[in-house]
């Protein structure tokens, strides 16, 4: 195995103090003596299980909010800088789903628009061209040729004006058609292809509109930072493609998704606790004998294994307190040695 020492090296007096800072400032936390131990927590040493999962959390510089601290333990106490749910200023994701869906219906309304228009107008051209006929077919009378001439320019730029909107409306249905496919996009996780953890809090709360009983699964790949820092990140990503594919397999019809890093999310609906958590222990012990390979060099990897914590989702539970209670449970099966699984 490769020495980590390096990386275990803690920070240690005015750049952790600058850190802090930072950190603090960053995350919108005020200063507060417990937001600094949380701050303390995450940054002083980086191989700890919750620096390592701060760092997962806002990569790509996205914002910890309420949920996120109090799941890894700590507390959120008002009266500084507001938290990232209560800035005023949206996040880029929100603002880009904010975007979409006001661009979804200016196009559905201009669509309305455009069919109302052909709708009102589509027998206007050929009452206008039977018309200029009738005209044509009648008896010579003064100034029939400048009339003719006249209905026959209104039908030529009346079936232009219909051709045009044909075009319209056309582009119109292509452009919402993108639209939707940019919306389901967004809740896709690009590495894996599995639903991301907007998705699968969508679809939690959608849950209710179904009868239950529902269970939350927290999954979680032992030691994956090893596999990283000993392969590269290149194979860390095909593990964790993998490993998505075979919970996706283990859990049809389920909603499984990467709820960040080298977490995974379950919601498992028709089947009590017990069912729930022997389905997955199934996939933990599909991966534990699996054997990963690097694919440049047909290396072996190593044992990979899982860790999940199941609960069942109560009357009156929100997405974050069930997800809550999994988390406990799957820090108690790492606590416990990994490679196991814990329900309640």
């Amino acid at each position: 195995m490769r020495e980590r020492g390096a990386a275990r090296q803690s920070v240690r007096g005015d750049d952790l103090f600058e850190q802090i800072g930072a950190f603090l400032g960053a995350q919108g936390l005020s200063p507060e003596p417990a937001h600094y131990g949380f701050a303390f927590a995450a940054l002083a040493d980086p191989d700890t299980p919750i620096a390592r999962r701060v760092a997962e959390l806002t990569d790509g510089g996205v914002r910890l909010n309420r949920k996120d601290i109090e799941r890894l333990g700590h507390q959120v106490l008002e009266g500084g800088a507001p938290l990232a749910p209560r800035d005023p200023r949206p996040s880029a994701d929100s603002q880009a789903e904010q975007l979409v869906a006001e661009t979804r219906a200016t196009v559905d309304g201009f669509s309305t628009m455009m069919r109302t228009i052909t709708n009102e107008t589509r027998d206007f051209g050929a009452d206008l061209a039977a018309s200029a006929a009738a005209i044509e077919r009648a008896s010579p009378i003064a100034g029939i040729d400048e009339i003719a001439r006249i209905t026959t320019m209104m039908m030529n730029r009346v079936r232009d004006a219909e051709r045009r909107l044909a075009r319209a409306d056309e582009e119109t249905e292509a452009l919402r058609a993108k639209l939707a496919e940019a919306h389901q996009t967004a809740r896709i996780d690009a590495l894996t292809g599995l639903a991301n953890r907007r998705a699968f809090d969508e679809a939690f709360v959608a849950r209710d509109a179904v009868a239950g009983p529902w269970c939350v699964v927290v999954v979680d790949i032992d030691r994956f930072k090893q596999v990283n820092d000993d392969n590269g990140h290149a194979v860390g990503d095909r593990v964790l493609a993998a490993i998505a594919r075979l919970l996706a397999d283990c859990f049809p019809g389920q909603i499984v998704a990467r709820h960040g890093g080298e977490e995974f999310a379950i919601l498992i609906g028709g089947v009590g606790l017990a069912e729930a958590a022997r389905q997955v222990d199934a996939a933990r012990q599909a991966v534990s004998v699996k054997r990963f390979r690097t694919r440049d060099t047909d290396q072996r990897l190593g044992r990979i294994t899982l860790s999940a914590g199941v609960t069942a989702v109560q009357p009156g539970d929100d997405g974050e307190r069930a997800m809550a209670r999994a988390d406990r449970l799957l820090y108690a099966a790492k606590a416990g040695g990994r490679d196991q699984v814990c329900a309640a």
